[in-house]
């Protein structure tokens, strides 16, 4: 393993703010050397000649439900990891509320060990937080765990943290990165009664923006931020889905000080209500995707840096489960294959750039959540890249799909741009739509 060598030749190196043509030496699982020029120095190392192609740093994904535990039935570690590693994610840092819930260090360790058996990429887990299990979460090694999610809204099971005494205490306590779901459930519960009163079961999709309203998302995000501004919390706030809420954050201080981030998610920059129609409970996500308005002011405090991090919070469940009626179909899609190429469309719209999206997607996470020699296309740094080529066009379908529920929202979309490889810690774990059978994950580790 130690000894295998790769040479990426005539490569467009994405990375650090900017597009610069060079090669990249891999050795062992780091990057050796990042030059305009590196010539092969012995007959056994392997070339890939990447002229015309872009490589990206790989992806580090904050907010993903891969299911497993109890829900294997939508997705498990395995499956999922493989579709990431397709999509161009060599990382994923994956949400507590499965089943179990991931609410005691023995059971964050029982997924560890999970997933240290089947993951094919990268991976940490977030600890979730309840009303009523403050001694577990001051148990857990901040070093090794990716940081305390907090349900302030739409959870399962006892997820929902709402007592505001154990909120303060909780934000009083730690000093990991507390990431939460900002939806005020009180709200959401009298819209929902109220629609339900006058469509029965039969509610129109369409209105689901309207239930999970911006006023339900900026009472409970604001809240979040207050608390986090009294007690010096460092907060998260995830999932970004209305203009209104991104006024509460700020671009005048570089990431690394900043105490409060905002992270936005790919179907709420790419989709809007006007979809429904279309899309029906495909695309019904909590948050809910709102207005063209609300999209394109995400996009806005995208662009200026008051939203650090793209991501997918990749959620999948069953067509079948999908297909119920509204009150019955569940919340979340399937995101992490297609992520990275629909940010890449977004780029040949002229909506970002490419360096932005490298920013976004890998350097921002790494930065973040202070994540080990990742994130960058640097000497030293572990060699986990995603190679682009920009214009070689493919339609979404069901024969090249990866997730185990075999359906995505984005089937039917072609797309300019296709993901020939991916390099996850030296080893070539993907190449032109096949996942490779080598298993060269790693569990996260953060510089705390």
């Amino acid at each position: 393993m130690s000894n295998k060598i790769t040479l990426i030749k005539n490569a467009n190196i994405v990375n650090e703010g900017k597009v610069v043509e060079g090669d990249i030496l891999i050795e062992g699982e780091l990057i050796k050397e990042v030059a305009s020029s590196i010539s092969a120095k012995s007959a056994d190392v392997t070339i890939i000649d990447a002229e015309g192609k872009h490589v990206f740093p790989g992806c580090i994904d904050d907010q993903v439900h891969f299911r497993e535990p109890g829900l294997t039935h939508k997705a498990n570690i395995e499956t999922e990891s493989r579709a990431a590693l397709a999509g161009g994610i060599t990382s994923f840092i994956e949400m507590p509320n499965t089943n179990p819930q991931t609410t005691t260090v023995e059971k964050l360790e029982e997924k560890f060990d999970i997933a240290s058996k089947s993951s094919y990429a990268n991976y940490s887990f977030m600890f979730g937080g309840t009303n009523d299990n403050l001694d577990e979460i001051l148990k857990v090694d901040t070093k090794t765990v990716a940081g305390l999610k907090l349900f302030l809204g739409s959870s399962t099971g006892n997820m929902l943290v709402d007592n505001p005494q154990v909120l303060e205490k909780i934000f009083s306590s730690t000093d990991m990165v507390i990431s939460v779901h900002c939806e005020d459930e009180a709200t959401i519960r009298t819209n929902l009664q109220a629609h339900i009163d006058e469509f029965g079961e039969n509610i129109p999709i369409e209105k689901h923006p309207i239930i999970r309203s911006e006023e339900a998302c900026y009472l409970s995000s604001s809240k979040a931020i207050e608390l986090a501004k009294k007690t010096g919390a460092r907060l998260h706030v995830f999932h970004l889905s209305t203009g209104k809420e991104t006024k509460l954050f700020t671009n005048k201080i570089p990431l690394r000080d900043k105490k409060i981030t905002a992270e936005v998610c790919i179907h709420h920059l790419w989709f809007s209500d006007e979809d429904y129609a279309r899309k029906g409970t495909h695309i019904k996500w909590n948050p809910a995707v709102k207005t063209a308005k609300d999209r394109a002011q995400l996009w806005e405090a995208l662009l200026d840096d008051r939203i650090d991090v793209i991501a997918t919070d990749h959620a999948p469940h069953t067509i079948a489960e999908k297909n119920n009626p509204y009150t019955k179909a569940p919340s979340g899609g399937p995101l992490v294959q297609h992520a990275l190429v629909a940010m890449c469309e977004m780029y040949h719209r002229e909506k970002i750039s490419l360096p932005k999206i490298a920013e976004k997607m890998a350097h921002n996470p790494s930065i973040l959540f202070q994540v080990e020699k990742r994130g960058y296309i640097k000497k030293g740094y572990y060699a986990d890249l995603a190679i682009v080529d920009l214009n070689s066009p493919w339609t979404v379908n069901k024969d090249n799909i990866l997730y185990k529920c075999a359906w995505s929202p984005f089937e039917g979309t072609t797309f300019k741009s296709r993901i020939t490889h991916t390099f996850l810690n030296g080893s070539l774990v993907y190449n032109n739509f096949k996942v490779l059978d080598v298993k060269a994950a790693k569990r996260l580790t953060f510089d705390r």
